[in-house]
């Protein structure tokens, strides 16, 4: 996919949101969403990131990102369509947040993901040895619990 069909955008239009709602539902970790809670998500973010396919407009890519601006900001969500995965869309997505103006005084970035994902965002610097802080969760959703 050249770059030059792909815009890049902080906005969803009502038919992105539905767009969006169908990447989640097609991910282990999304599938539940529903268009209320979605829009109240979007609605609720610091900032977006939504590639769009300008000849389809199509919605091919999307991350969130929760931040005060200043000390952290926690990157949610990256998603790539699963048909466009390995065109290089999660790195453009990846480097639209951690190149944004308004992110450019942020100190520290934080993500969670799969084993087989490390790789790829260690290319942001991302790294998993984070000394001796641990993830804890709190959570009603099962799949999130781990066993």
């Amino acid at each position: 996919m050249a770059d030059a069909e792909i815009e890049i955008r902080e906005r969803l239009d009502p038919s992105h949101t539905r767009q969006l709602l169908d990447l989640y539902a097609a991910e282990w970790w999304t599938a539940d969403r529903e268009l209320p809670d979605v829009e109240t998500m979007l609605e609720s973010t610091d900032l977006l990131v939504a590639l769009i396919h300008r000849p389809t407009d199509r919605l091919v890519g999307f991350a969130r990102v929760l931040t005060d601006f200043v000390y952290e900001a926690l990157i949610l969500d990256v998603i790539v369509a699963e048909d466009l995965r390995g065109t290089g869309l999660g790195a453009a997505l990846m480097d639209a947040i951690v190149n944004h103006p308004r992110l450019a005084s942020v100190r520290t970035f934080e993500l969670a993901c799969q084993p087989e994902l490390v790789a790829f965002y260690s290319r942001w610097g991302f790294t998993d040895k984070v000394g001796r802080s641990r993830l804890m969760r709190r959570t009603s959703d099962l799949r999130l619990a781990g066993s």
